[in-house]
């Protein structure tokens, strides 16, 4: 008997008629393959709505008690889904993060997974139950109730693959598969069959629509992960281990398998620092220590013996990594601290740009020609990062999707 992880996302889960009918897909898969467990996001706009009220009780919503809100919307999910099973005649029982045995540390807001302990879950599909596991969330060793970040339904289910060994995990949203471009901003945009670990890390990492670090945990622990829609039959997009199976053996291709994009990015400056050993270890230590990420980091040292350290973040930080930058500001002789927010990453990402020329030429060219500025550039071995205004994101997703030529098949 089969073990098979599914995951619904929340456009999937957005009225009691598409609750039902997801429960119907949970059902069939649960008559073919004998266990299913599925993780379930937040019915439709659920949490946006709640971080909305949270911002009208408090303008800095405590992180500890915005987790519990966010989780709620997940639990909602759960128990309705669980529900639709039992009113369709099935065995079927609802588990919060908590109870599914997702262990995380304390890092509210963005907690990481410290461990599963999978036994109530297993004991449930021992007494013939399908398993609703509440996505997104988890407890600290405190039994405080954490949150994993947005999107991270995904990571809940890939999480709960690996610690249950299943056959295969699937995710299943409001899209066919893992596309070329995002199909809203490039109406052309392709859809992949298949796409290796690592290229798909470097998509889902600057922008496209997985949890990144669902990937990073499928690619450990070799979990194969299928994207598919929720509301049609349509094959979707197989993520697994080894060679991007979409190229013909011998052929010559292009080596941009996709472009990523990310609105979602703002930019804080530190203008005239005295330039010295340890700047940088003073300034992004405490922006670590507060927990917030930071992304692309420029730093230019000029003619007079002072430098100005230029790095990204993500807008929902920008607040709270000012405070931080301000402090440290202060203490390194300068007051001097900028921000820019309505900002976006542009990336091209393909396994083999680096060993062939070009492709960053064409990157800037093609921007360039369409009167798109660059205001800063990261590069990885298989990934070349732009970052632009935010208003220009469609227009450069479509240059360079066309630039690439990715409507083509491989």
């Amino acid at each position: 008997m089969s073990l098979v992880v599914q995951k619904y996302g929340g456009s999937s889960l957005a009225t009691p008629e598409l609750i039902k009918s997801v429960a119907a897909r949970i059902r069939s898969a649960h008559d073919s393959e004998g266990n299913v467990v599925a993780t379930v996001s937040a019915m439709g706009d659920s949490t946006d709505n709640l971080l909305s009220i949270a911002s009208k009780v408090s303008e800095t919503p405590d992180l500890r008690e915005l987790d519990v809100l966010l989780s709620t919307g997940e639990l909602q999910s759960c128990a309705l889904v669980a529900m639709a099973l039992k009113a369709m005649g099935k065995k079927a029982v609802s588990l919060s993060g908590a109870q599914a045995g997702i262990r995380t540390d304390s890092s509210y807001g963005k907690a990481k997974i410290a461990g599963i302990d999978t036994g109530r879950i297993n004991e449930e599909l021992e007494k013939g139950n399908i398993v609703i596991v509440a996505g997104f969330q988890g407890v600290t060793n405190d039994s405080d109730i954490t949150t994993l970040g947005r999107g991270a339904s995904d990571l809940t289910a890939v999480a709960l693959a690996a610690g249950l060994n299943a056959d295969r995990c699937e995710i299943y949203t409001d899209v066919e598969g893992i596309y070329t471009a995002d199909p809203r901003l490039v109406s052309n945009a392709r859809k992949m069959t298949q796409v290796g670990f690592e290229e798909m890390l470097e998509l889902a990492s600057y922008g496209a629509k997985m949890n990144p670090r669902s990937i990073e945990l499928g690619m450990v622990y070799q979990v194969p992960i299928l994207v598919a829609s929720s509301f049609n039959n349509e094959p979707g997009t197989l993520i697994h281990d080894g060679e991007n199976m979409d190229t013909t053996v011998g052929e010559i291709r292009n080596r941009v398998r996709g472009i990523a994009t990310d609105k979602d990015v703002a930019k804080i400056t530190v203008f005239s620092v005295v330039d010295r050993p340890g700047i940088a270890a003073a300034l992004f230590d405490p922006l670590a220590e507060s927990d917030i990420s930071v992304d692309v980091i420029v730093q230019n040292a000029s003619v007079s013996g002072t430098t100005d350290l230029t790095f990204t973040i993500k807008q929902f930080d920008v607040d709270r990594a000012m405070k931080v930058v301000e402090k440290v500001a202060q203490d390194l002789g300068t007051t001097n601290v900028g921000k820019a927010e309505n900002l976006a990453k542009i990336s091209i990402v393909g396994t083999g740009m680096q060993d062939s020329p070009g492709y960053a030429s064409t990157m800037f060219r093609s921007l360039a020609e369409a009167k798109i500025n660059i205001e800063m550039i990261t590069t990885s071995e298989i990934r070349i990062t732009c970052i632009i205004g935010s208003d220009q994101v469609a227009k450069a997703a479509e240059v360079l999707h066309a630039a690439f030529e990715l409507e083509k098949s491989d």
